[in-house]
């Protein structure tokens, strides 16, 4: 016990050495004690209405659930539960992590259980039902809490206190008798995105997740790099290797969808690939020019859906298009693909603007084509230096994306 003690201090001592380029060895679970919240735990169904979406008869119930401690005390957290009616056998189940300025969001919980899924859709905002505080709730969403009172305790954080939420989220939705605990996905849009890239890395119970927009690496490029700036280096440290999400991509094993806009004004480019390049499991990139960002512009994507019934076996729905690194031979780029779905468009997308931030770049877009049945082939840029991707959109206007690449 006291060798194994030692060398924990040892292991924390060099990495408040390192700072926020800690090695790949960082603390694999970070604060949180994993196992711990994956447990059972109670949950109190305040009420279940019947409700229609899509044409789909769906049981939508208010309920509670417990949170970790905050400042001293107990919390709850509160959320929506959604599941069709009429369903046969176990069904999916995805967990859905709102972003800033969200909150627990019924409609999107209904969306879901119209596609044959349970979803739960939690606010972690210390508020309940219409946006009404809690008394015993946890750190509202400002970015007080997100990065200004670490001298509070990491434990008393918002990032903290909401991937305990979102895991305990996990364990509630995964208690339920109707869900199958082998299909259990995620998904979160902007600080969502972020939870989602943190939690996916942690609960190995989720089998497939989709971050909307957040990512990892806030620290190197974000709309957050002011908040940074103002932390006196032993906070902005501590912040970083807890709670950047770069410091548990890695563990992250799982198929992962990541979209995301080419000017998204919190999420940039640069960082975004460092992070779903960090990952070990199989991931897809939906990158597209100028995407609006929103909530309800950030679950609206049908590859989303898609993305997640193919992933967790929904019916005959197939995976999306494989796409390699594109190579660029006498001006043309040319990748090979794999598909089980015939693609009907491609597209090459560039920028000349590297002297602009990455929200500020002006983007241009040129026809690509289908060359045979594994090779999608375009013009390179027209000048340099320049960044580029390409992007197919299958026979069912799902569209996947490469990595953006320089050429200079």
């Amino acid at each position: 016990m006291i060798k194994r003690a030692f060398f924990a201090l040892q292991i924390t001592a060099l990495l408040v050495a390192f700072g926020p380029e800690a090695p790949a060895w960082a603390p694999a679970a970070g604060p949180w004690d994993v196992n711990a919240l994956q447990q059972q735990i109670p949950h109190q169904v305040i009420d279940t209405v019947q409700v229609q979406e899509a044409g789909t008869a769906v049981a939508l119930s208010s309920l509670y659930y417990p949170g970790e401690p905050w400042m001293g005390k107990s919390t709850r957290v509160f959320a929506y539960y959604a599941r069709p009616t009429e369903a046969r056998g176990k069904l999916p189940a995805m967990v859905l992590v709102h972003g800033g300025g969200g909150q627990a969001f019924p409609q999107w919980a209904r969306i879901w259980a119209a596609r044959g899924y349970a979803a739960i859709a939690m606010d972690l905002g210390g508020r309940g039902r219409d946006r009404a505080a809690l008394v015993d709730g946890g750190p509202d969403q400002g970015d007080e809490w997100k990065f200004f009172r670490l001298k509070e305790g990491v434990t008393n954080a918002w990032t903290y206190q909401s991937v305990a939420a979102v895991i305990r989220g996990v364990s509630v939705l995964s208690s339920m008798p109707e869900v199958d605990q082998r299909r259990i996905g995620i998904t979160g849009i902007s600080w969502g995105g972020y939870l989602t890239s943190i939690v996916m890395s942690l609960d190995d119970r989720l089998k497939v997740a989709i971050p909307v927009y957040g990512c990892g690496f806030l620290f190197d490029n974000s709309a957050w790099l002011p908040h940074f700036a103002k932390l006196p280096e032993d906070e902005r440290k501590v912040w970083i290797e807890n709670f950047d999400p770069s410091r548990y991509l890695s563990r992250c094993r799982i198929p992962v969808l990541w979209m995301n806009g080419t000017n998204d004004f919190a999420y940039p480019l640069d960082s975004y690939q460092k992070s779903y390049r960090s990952v070990r499991g199989p991931r897809t990139l939906c990158v597209t020019v100028k995407m609006p960002h929103g909530h309800e512009q950030g679950w609206a994507r049908q590859e989303i859906y898609l993305f997640a019934d193919a992933v967790l076996g929904i019916g005959s729905t197939k995976r999306f298009a494989v796409l390699e690194r594109p190579r660029v031979d006498d001006n043309i780029v040319t990748l090979r693909y794999r598909s089980d779905v015939p693609i009907q468009k491609v597209q090459i997308h560039w920028t000349t603007d590297f002297d602009k931030p990455w929200q500020q770049r002006e983007w241009q877009t040129a026809e690509g084509r289908v060359v045979g049945l594994n090779e999608l082939r375009a013009s390179a840029p027209p000048s340099r230096p320049a960044v580029y991707f390409l992007t197919a959109t299958d026979t069912r206007g799902a569209v996947v994306s490469t990595e953006h690449v320089e050429r200079r």
